[in-house]
């Protein structure tokens, strides 16, 4: 076996030599900066209200959560308001500083609105601070209100946006500190870049695993909404595979006996006129071709594996020996015919003995040792159905079986092909129940009769 190994070609630059890995690399991260941080730096992006359903609002109702969604708001307006606090108090030697307080207060105040404008306004205010103002900690260069102000800066615009933003806020964080420290620091006693760095890495740290989490959660959430739609669908088609089996085994077989009958009828008659062979004739051909290609339609649905059952297909007539397999089982299940009992269309027929069969394996799979109740109504309009079972016995002890949903939806698809109606849904009593209704024509009736 020859093993081929595919490498993409480098770019070729303006003068022709190709680009290095590394110079792509660059390039990369340097329009990602520019995206983040300076492209339309100061655009109107006001912070959302918190959803509805959310963490913060959903155990509340009424005038308090309509309150609630504003929670992040005042959560900002708090920040803002301790930084103004540390800024007034820790901004001058002399006394407070309400120019100090500001400085800090204002950045936190912008991330309501234009998030990335608060960091450049947080670098700005930093330097304006240490330039007007002075601190009797000795930290350089974030006095105590930038230095809070700057965090909260950075912990906010980290949430509003995305992991990398917040990345590139920290290295330029950590550039300024460096670049303002080696200028201007050797008139301070103190730094504090390193605490800067380490206290903004690590809350940033916790709101990049925040978003990450958030952000599998809802990759998730529509991922289950996307099986299950393709699982329903799935179902959906899997149950019209089966009624297409079944339906070709029907009309084959009497589309057959049509052929025969048509074949022989002739022979049944002494000196039949030519007339009437010619019709029989014609009617055998009809069948015959009606029959060559319904199979070639419907042969499609098969699959390669799937073989013909050699019996009959099951009608209402074989329910007894359905509930005496269902009684092996454990529970009690009772039947109930009423009205002139008479044969019904065959695909009547098997499609009511399927929906049974289904209904009674639901009992079994979901109310284990629960009595059930069969009951048949043979009324003018067609065929009437109702299966219903009794709450398990022991309800502790009955493990929950997760289904996807195919005895449900395949009993929907027969009563829909047949144009009847179904319910299905729990008791009063903590059972379960299923109403189905599949009409017969009148005159279906009559040649049944």
């Amino acid at each position: 076996m020859t093993e081929t190994t595919h490498t993409q070609p480098m770019r070729p630059s303006v003068s022709g030599r190709p680009r290095s890995p590394e110079f792509r690399l660059a390039v990369d991260a340097l329009r990602g900066l520019w995206q983040d941080l300076f492209h339309d730096a100061f655009a109107y992006r006001p912070l959302p209200p918190a959803a509805v359903g959310g963490p913060l609002t959903r155990h509340l109702s009424g005038r308090p959560r309509a309150y609630a969604v504003w929670i992040p708001h005042a959560l900002v307006v708090v920040g803002a308001l301790v930084a103004l606090l540390v800024g007034t108090v820790n901004t001058a030697v002399g006394g407070p500083s309400v120019f100090g307080g500001l400085l800090a207060a204002a950045p936190v105040v912008l991330t309501l609105v234009r998030p990335v404008g608060a960091f450049w306004l947080s670098l700005v205010a930093t330097g304006v601070a240490d330039v007007v103002g002075s601190s009797s900690w000795g930290s350089w260069p974030w006095l105590p209100g930038s230095f809070v102000s700057h965090l909260l800066v950075l912990t906010i615009v980290a949430a509003r946006t995305r992991p990398r933003t917040a990345a590139w806020m920290w290295a330029l964080t950590g550039l300024y500190g460096v670049w303002t420290d080696g200028l201007f620091g050797w008139e301070h006693e103190g730094t504090d870049v390193g605490p800067m760095l380490v206290v903004s890495a690590l809350a940033l740290l916790v709101v990049a695993v925040r978003q990450t989490r958030r952000q599998a959660q809802r990759e998730v959430s529509a991922q289950r909404t996307v099986t299950a739609v393709e699982r329903s669908r799935r179902t959906l088609l899997e149950e019209r595979t089966t009624i297409a089996r079944e339906l070709h085994d029907v009309v084959a077989h009497h589309m057959s006996v049509v052929a025969i009958q048509a074949e022989a009828a002739p022979y049944r008659v002494e000196n039949p006129p030519p007339e009437l062979e010619k019709a029989f004739v014609t009617i055998r051909e009809n069948a015959v071709a009606a029959l060559t290609e319904l199979r070639r339609v419907l042969g499609v649905v098969r699959a390669e594996d799937y073989e013909a059952p050699d019996a009959p297909q099951p009608t209402l007539a074989d329910l007894d020996a359905l509930l005496a397999n269902v009684r092996e089982a454990g529970p009690d299940v009772s039947r109930t015919v009423t009205g002139a009992v008479r044969e019904l269309p065959q695909g009547v027929e098997l499609s009511a003995y399927r929906i049974v069969q289904e209904a009674l394996s639901n009992t079994l799979r979901h109310a284990p040792g629960a009595d059930a109740r069969v009951e048949i109504a043979y009324v003018l309009g067609g065929l009437g159905l109702r299966v219903v079972n009794d709450p398990p016995p022991a309800p502790h002890l009955v493990r929950a079986v997760p289904g996807a949903g195919h005895g449900i939806t395949g009993m929907r698809e027969r009563v829909a092909m047949l144009n009847g109606e179904m319910t299905a849904g729990p008791t009063d009593g903590g059972g379960y129940e299923v109403t189905v209704f599949l009409p017969v024509p009148a005159a279906v009736n009559e040649d049944a009769a």
